[in-house]
């Protein structure tokens, strides 16, 4: 399967509102999907990241990030969704986005590479594990919503 990863565009938009959605969806969080369209572009300055697309130039999977500093290692990279379709799923998809981001953090001198994975999705656990990262289970989520 060729696929191309390439930086989200604004002409991306409509097409990843509905894939952010999937993802609530299959992280059984849908009513936690608040964002939409108009946000979207109200807030473009704010939302970094690929898209994995297809030889059809079908969105297929996207990863978006943005930067951060943690007092105890410095400048980083947080990834906020990595999302691969599920028809596309144990196809390079999902590796070729998140090694685009480690290559993205590395030119931009970060010390690490940041995310979270639900602790009932095995089957990401042990991919983000064979990529050699560390997993703990010391922290938890805390959101203020506005």
């Amino acid at each position: 399967m060729d696929i191309h990863i390439r930086k989200i565009e604004e002409m991306d938009y409509e097409s990843l509102i509905l894939l952010f959605r999937e993802f609530a969806l299959f992280e059984k969080l849908p009513d936690k999907m608040t964002n939409s369209l108009e946000q979207m572009f109200e807030e473009k300055n704010h939302l970094s990241g690929f898209v994995a697309v297809n030889t059809e130039n079908e969105i297929i999977g996207y990863v978006t990030y943005f930067f951060a500093y943690y007092t105890w290692t410095g400048k980083s990279l947080y990834m906020d969704d990595l999302y691969v379709r599920p028809e596309f799923r144990a196809k390079n998809v999902g590796t070729k986005l998140i090694n685009r981001v480690i290559a993205f953090a590395k030119t931009e001198n970060c010390r690490k590479l940041r995310w979270q994975v639900s602790e009932w999705n095995q089957p990401a656990i042990e991919f983000y594990k064979s990529m050699g990262a560390d997993i703990d289970s010391v922290e938890s989520n805390c959101d203020l919503i506005f």
